[in-house]
């Protein structure tokens, strides 16, 4: 925040000739309404064109005097307290711009009145006066700009109007307004009130209150509880005995000659309900399906005390120009100009009150906090905040300050960026490293963007001149927090990000030319290893890519292997890198670094340096070297994974080093399991729906060491399923898997020891082709195993049948896991009851026997008399 002196941001100044003294005026949209004096009782309404000028737009009579008056842009309509033989009259002139037509029909209507039919043609042409009675005197008003509901504030209490759009016919609608709302508060005289999206400020001389009205569901039988009360805590009295009476206190005649003044309190969020001021609800609109109900929410309270001075206490110590200013999601954010008017999204909602000498500004959407407390030269009069200014009547001058509502509001859209750094823009300050720079353009910046976010920004003549400004003041911030040694060095990111420059032209504006070694300082630094370490479409020239390794060979060795996997950098001459690499090895040599002069030595073709650098580390210390930097193997370009050359390479002449590798990076959260799909389906050039068998070895070699059982259980059934469409289809891997079934039910404990009667079962019949045997020991090792969920299993097990020995072996285990030994022998004692007495040895144990083990043996026996005695009547 800063005062601009002697400026004010004002395109220009008119002198409005009014035809009687002005007593009151206020603003609503493009128009300005001037009350007069109690003499002639008018209100003067003036039409502000462009270039400022003002045009008369006529001028209409009042009941009495005009004590205050408010305009609401949601509706149109001008509301006015005031004041005819000492008593205050609360009315809403509707339909005033039919002056504007030489109209002179007034309708005065009372609130809620009921529009005939008969009168729709004058209704149209005629200005409507719709009176508001109150059981007690109005004294502040307050309209909301979002609904254009009405607010009011009466001693004790604050009545709520909803404004209606009285259907009349297809051609005319009217507006009209409903009381439904009142909040008793107790002991509280309103001086002023500020209303909008349900929020409700509140001001007596020295407190602030402020509170939401929240939308609470109806109970089943109907009723709601509208009343919400803070009791106020017990108090004994002041020191003197519970239950005595307070003028027995023998201190008590002297206290009655000073004047008790409150501490100051400030109460945020969910400690406000401390504040003690008790507030009910009291609907008073007729209930129906649509009736809303509210319940109250505090959300800040701040109670001043007055300026004291050795000569008492200083009477014009009161608050005053409460406010309540909400930001839209509009301009960059919004498609098109229909949803920045009529579908707004509310993005911030801030507060602003004024003591004679110092201004306060509240941020209280989701986190109530103070942003910006504005300290006046001279005693203030009036303040108005705009969502890029706070002006400020004073008794000599119109003081002005920039203030940070949009910057709060972009910071809600674009959480990233911290906006919360405080004042005009120079571009004279573009080369100078001092704080007041970034100060300067950070206001500059916080200007363009609130003219952005303006509702009104996308049908504007200056969209692309904004948006230009809006990019150019992003590019000098970023330069600024490139160029200076700042805490906030990191916010040269976002703000090159926001500029739209690439790096390119970035490297353009900081690096000079030639071969001259420059100092770097951390936001430069911070901005080239981020976008560097993205996976950003832009490839940089081979001479950008050699400065780039001179910058980080100097600045941040470190990152040097990094930065060389990055898309950006494929025009890098590899050469080049190298050497750079060598001379970072003596002083901290790596396993990454290791893999990326190998990576380069691809790139080279030379295959001897390769073989050196590979040989440098063990096999297992280079797998977790690519943990270290994923994008050694793979690389995004437009969000598709692509294989790197160097992992091509390994697919060929080291498989099990790449597949563990790639086991690395998915136990360390690097690469997602639909990732390794992916990309060992792009490796080895396989269809969408066909596995590689490099695919499986990853499975198998996860189903090693992954210990989460989601994960278990979706390795268990692709593994399966693979396992099952190979064998019905007789269908060969493509290249040798890199385990063997015993190796795996040496290693891991979800592939169990194949049973004696799965054997059995397979030595009966035709013999199967070595690797064909391998996909079949797998699946049935893998049943013989306790992990995997045979129920899920079923449906994928389904293409074998019982027609062969594995259709059987498979159909047998399932039911043995599910415990349906019966239905088990049952298939033996039909398809191969020689594996019977194996089965019956294995399985029927203890618990497990479901018929004496003689019954087994005489239904086996019984089968055989009868395979005999069907055998002999063939003969």
């Amino acid at each position: 925040m800063v005062q601009l002196y002697n400026l004010h941001p004002f395109g220009s100044q008119r002198v409005v000739p009014c035809k009687q003294e002005p007593a009151h005026f206020c603003c609503g949209q493009d128009v300005l309404f001037v009350a007069s004096t109690a003499a002639s009782c008018r209100v003067e309404v003036f039409a502000v064109r462009e270039q400022g000028r003002c045009e008369a737009l006529g001028s209409f009579a009042t009941l009495g005097p005009v004590l205050r008056m408010a305009h609401s842009s949601a509706g149109d309509y001008l509301v006015t307290i005031e004041e005819k033989s000492k008593t205050t009259f609360l009315r809403a002139y509707t339909n005033w711009r039919c002056m504007s037509a030489g109209s002179s029909r007034v309708c005065v209507r009372m609130v809620g009145h009921k529009m005939e039919e008969s009168y729709s043609e004058t209704l149209k042409e005629q200005m409507s006066v719709v009176e508001m009675p109150l059981s007690d005197p109005p004294l502040c008003i307050s309209c909301c700009s979002v609904n254009g509901d009405l607010l009011v504030g009466c001693k004790n209490k604050l009545v709520m109007f909803c404004l209606k759009h009285c259907v009349i016919n297809q051609n005319l609608t009217v507006l009209d307004f409903e009381r439904s709302l009142i909040l008793h508060i107790d002991n509280l005289i309103p001086a002023e009130v500020a209303f909008c999206a349900r929020h409700i400020a509140i001001t007596t001389e020295l407190d602030v209150l402020i509170l939401k009205l929240e939308l609470v569901q109806q109970s089943a039988d109907g009723t709601q509880e509208c009343a919400q009360r803070v009791s106020a805590p017990e108090k004994a009295g002041d020191g003197g005995v519970k239950g005595e009476s307070p003028s027995t206190h023998p201190l008590q005649l002297e206290l009655d000659e000073f004047i008790v003044c409150q501490k100051p309190v400030e109460l945020l969020g969910e400690e406000s309900k401390l504040c003690e001021i008790p507030v009910t609800l009291e609907s008073t609109e007729l209930p129906t399906e649509d009736t809303k109900h509210f319940q109250v929410q505090y959300l800040l309270f701040r109670r001043f005390a007055p300026d004291q001075s050795p000569f008492g206490l200083c009477e014009e110590t009161k608050l005053h120009s409460i406010q309540l200013l909400p930001v839209y999601q509009t301009g960059i954010s919004a498609t098109a100009y229909e949803e920045t008017e009529n579908k707004r999204k509310l993005l911030s909602l801030f507060c602003f009150f004024s003591l004679p000498h110092v201004g306060y500004l509240y941020s209280i959407g989701k986190l109530v906090e103070l942003i910006s407390t504005y300290q006046y030269s001279e005693k203030s009069e009036q303040a108005v905040l705009t969502p890029q200014f706070l002006h400020v009547i004073t008794s000599q001058n119109l003081q002005c300050f920039t203030v940070r509502c949009s910057a709060a509001a972009a910071r809600g859209e674009d959480p990233y960026i911290d906006t919360a750094v405080k004042v005009d823009y120079s571009r004279t300050y573009e080369n100078v490293k001092t704080e007041s720079c970034i100060h300067l353009l950070s206001e500059a910046h916080l200007l363009v963007r609130a003219a952005i976010m303006d509702p009104h920004f996308l049908k504007s003549d200056e969209k692309e001149d904004l948006l230009r400004a809006f990019r150019e003041s992003c590019a000098f911030l970023g330069d600024c927090y490139s160029r200076f040694d700042t805490k906030d060095y990191h916010l040269a990111l976002p703000y090159y990000r926001m500029s739209g420059l690439s790096m390119t032209e970035v490297l353009k504006r900081l690096v000079s030319e030639g071969d001259e070694i420059q100092t770097y300082e951390r936001g430069f630094i911070f901005y080239l290893t981020h976008s560097l370490n993205e996976d950003s479409n832009e490839e940089l020239s081979k001479e950008s890519g050699n400065k780039i390794l001179q910058i980080f060979y100097h600045a941040d060795p470190a990152q040097l292997p990094h930065i060389l996997c990055s898309p950006s950098m494929r025009n890098v001459c590899p050469l080049t890198a190298v050497k750079y690499l060598q001379k970072v090895e003596k002083m901290m040599p790596s396993v990454v670094l290791t893999l990326t002069k190998a990576s380069l030595a691809l790139k080279m073709g030379d295959l001897t340096m390769y073989e050196h650098e590979m040989d440098s580390y063990k096999e297992t210390a280079l797998a977790c070297g690519f943990i270290g930097q994923p994008r050694l193997l793979q690389q995004r370009k437009e969000g598709i994974v692509t294989p790197t050359e160097f992992a091509v390479h390994l697919k060929e002449m080291q498989p099990g080093l790449l597949v563990a590798a790639t086991v690395a990076l998915h136990e360390n959260s690097k690469m997602e399991l639909e990732e390794a799909d992916i990309f060992f389906k792009m490796l080895c050039n396989s269809s969408e729906n066909t596995i590689p068998q490099l695919l499986m070895d990853f499975w198998e070699a996860l189903l090693v060491v992954s210990s989460k059982e989601d994960i278990l259980q979706e390795l268990l059934l692709r593994v399966t399923s693979q396992y099952v469409w190979r064998i019905s289809r007789k269908q060969f891997p493509e290249t040798k898997p890199l385990k063997t079934t015993e190796d795996l039910i040496n290693s891991c404990s979800h592939f169990g020891l194949i049973v004696p009667w799965v054997s059995s079962i397979m030595s009966v019949g035709c013999s199967y082709d070595k690797d064909y045997h391998e996909d079949i020991s797998r699946l049935q090792s893998l049943l013989c195993g306790q992990s995997i969920n045979i129920a899920s299993a079923l449906p994928v097990l389904e293409p074998l049948t019982e027609a062969d020995n594995v259709g059987l072996t498979v159909r047998v285990l399932c039911n043995t896991r599910l415990g349906k030994y019966e239905e088990a022998i049952d298939q033996l004692l039909r398809r191969c009851p020689d594996a019977l007495v194996f089965y019956a040895q294995h399985e029927l144990k203890g618990d497990n026997q479901c018929e004496p083990m003689d019954k087994v043996i005489t239904k086996f026996l019984f089968s055989k008399q009868l395979l005999q005695t069907y055998l002999s009547s063939k003969m």
